[in-house]
């Protein structure tokens, strides 16, 4: 798992941007269906959110990205203008169904990979309508004891 390192944060006075909480939780293994409607906002300072109107969040759910740092019930924010590279962590959409996903070049072949070593990476092209939505900047994961699902 990657590490990166924040030097020095950005003064106070850059304010805060709301983005989308879309849906309800995201698949993070096989897909399943996802809603169409907006949860609420999440408020973030600018520099985690450098382009708010392509920025998003969901919830996951599913231990399929474990492997990739993202756990059941993390939040993911995504950001839509970010191009995917090998090893980016995106959201995809998998015949119409929201997924979370690795990026995995293999030749000239871009594979969709679980974060979880027992379970082989698929080329995109075995589906029939795939399209990758968003590239994953950072999720949040709570380290305290939680309520079930529902109560955040």
């Amino acid at each position: 798992m990657r590490v990166h390192q924040v030097v020095a944060l950005p003064a106070d006075d850059i304010g805060l941007v709301s983005i989308p909480i879309v849906g309800h939780a995201i698949c993070a293994g096989f897909p399943s269906p996802a809603d169409d409607f907006l949860e609420g906002t999440l408020d973030l300072p600018r520099w985690l959110a450098p382009n708010p109107p392509a920025t998003f969040a969901l919830n996951v759910s599913g231990d399929s990205m474990r492997d990739e740092g993202v756990f059941d019930r993390d939040l993911v924010v995504a950001d839509r203008s970010l191009r995917p590279g090998s090893g980016s962590v995106v959201v995809v959409i998998v015949d119409g169904a929201l997924s979370l996903k690795k990026v995995v070049l293999d030749g000239n072949v871009l594979r969709l990979a679980f974060g979880n070593a027992a379970m082989a990476p698929y080329a995109l092209e075995e589906f029939a309508e795939a399209q990758l939505w968003g590239v994953v900047r950072f999720n949040i994961r709570w380290h305290v004891a939680r309520a079930a699902r529902g109560r955040r």
